[in-house]
């Protein structure tokens, strides 16, 4: 059992699935100019016929192969357009040329000439009216089959992006518009507004722009990292203002980077939050948040981290009910292969540390507005 699951995972490592598909591909053609499968069959396994059928075989899969994993990848995705083009057509000459000695191959073994057997002895001849006709349209099969593949897979990343960042919002939303965050904040504004009337007009402009923020400014797959920041600024303030005294907020935010910087709503908040939410409590010493966010260039590192308390350092994972796996599960669909989260966590702490390639935005979404 184990030698075939090693064999598997070699053929299909190696992709020579293709090979019997190009087989087989082959075998359709020859069955349509013969009639009968099994008349084709017998012609291909029984005579003489064999190398020109392997040829076709041979090097018409191996320039599919040349072409998907190597053309594709380093010129078309490239934006190379030219070069693809120009080196996917030498490409599928030369494969239509490499498969007419073929012809003179079967007619050699079958004591005969090239004229006599296929009423051609012309290379031309035979590269133009079969071969390179041959060559072209499996090429042509074989990208059909790849775009199409690649297009499937981006629609069906694009949707599954889509309903996993509606779900998000709606459970980030439900969060932080529950009676318990509304009120507390209020009411926290409220004492102020006799205590420090300055803070609590502060603290009434963050909580406006927090709210406006979440309901109009974030409907785009990327925003500007300004906005996000600046809303990331006005829940740290709020966070603070509903916390103890006893709780010591430490904030490191960048000063300078690219304003045409984006980023998915909502990323940052979600661990900065669940920071705040699971801070320890202790009466007898310190309770401490550390966040710190770094730009460097297109990457974007936060470090965020807070005190634990023993009985709370499972549960600190849980990221306000959505799961930390959830919140990877995001991260996947929106930055594959361009991100990195560490998450480390003991008795008294709770890390992560989240590593980001920001995109540049060409052109700046348009942010809704309260009418």
């Amino acid at each position: 059992m184990r030698n075939f699951r090693k064999m598997r995972n070699w053929f299909y490592k190696y992709k020579l699935y293709h090979i019997p598909f190009w087989m087989l591909y082959q075998f359709i053609w020859w069955t349509v100019a013969v009639g009968n499968p099994i008349k084709a069959a017998t012609i291909i396994f029984t005579t003489t016929m064999f190398p020109k059928y392997f040829t076709y075989v041979f090097w018409e899969t191996l320039a599919v192969y040349f072409n998907l994993y190597f053309l594709l990848p380093k010129y078309f995705e490239k934006g190379k357009y030219t070069t693809y083009v120009i080196l996917l057509v030498v490409t599928t000459l030369l494969t239509a040329g490499c498969i007419v000695p073929g012809y003179y191959l079967t007619a050699s073994l079958a004591g005969t000439t090239v004229k006599e057997l296929f009423h051609t002895d012309s290379f031309l001849s035979i590269l133009f009216a079969n071969s390179l006709p041959s060559a072209i349209a499996a090429m042509t099969l074989a990208m059909s089959i790849k775009l199409g593949r690649s297009w499937l897979q981006t629609r069906r990343r694009e949707q599954l992006l889509e309903k996993e960042k509606l779900e998000t919002e709606l459970n980030y939303l439900k969060y932080q518009f529950n009676p318990h965050f509304l009120f507390n904040t209020i009411n926290s504004i409220f004492f102020l507004i006799h205590k420090n009337p300055d803070m609590a007009s502060a603290s009434l402009a963050k909580f406006s722009d927090l709210l406006r923020h979440q309901l109009y400014e974030c409907n785009d797959k990327q925003i500007l990292l300004n906005k996000e920041i600046a809303y990331l600024e006005n829940g740290i303030e709020l966070e603070r203002l509903r916390q103890n005294a006893n709780v010591e907020v430490d904030i490191q935010l960048p000063a300078l980077y690219d304003a045409r910087l984006g980023i998915a709503p909502f990323i940052l908040m979600t661990f900065v939050e669940n920071a705040f939410k699971h801070v320890s409590k202790h009466a007898d010493q310190q309770n401490w948040v550390q966040i710190e966010l770094q730009i460097n260039g297109q990457e974007l590192q936060l470090a965020v981290a807070n005190s634990v308390s023993g009985a709370d350092s499972e549960e600190v994972v849980h990221y306000g009910g959505i799961g930390l796996k959830n919140v990877r599960r995001r991260l996947d669909l929106m930055y594959p292969g361009q991100y990195n989260l560490t998450v480390n966590s003991n008795s008294t702490t709770f890390t992560i540390l989240l590593t980001l390639q920001l995109s540049i935005l060409q052109s700046m979404p348009i942010m809704h507005k309260i009418a």
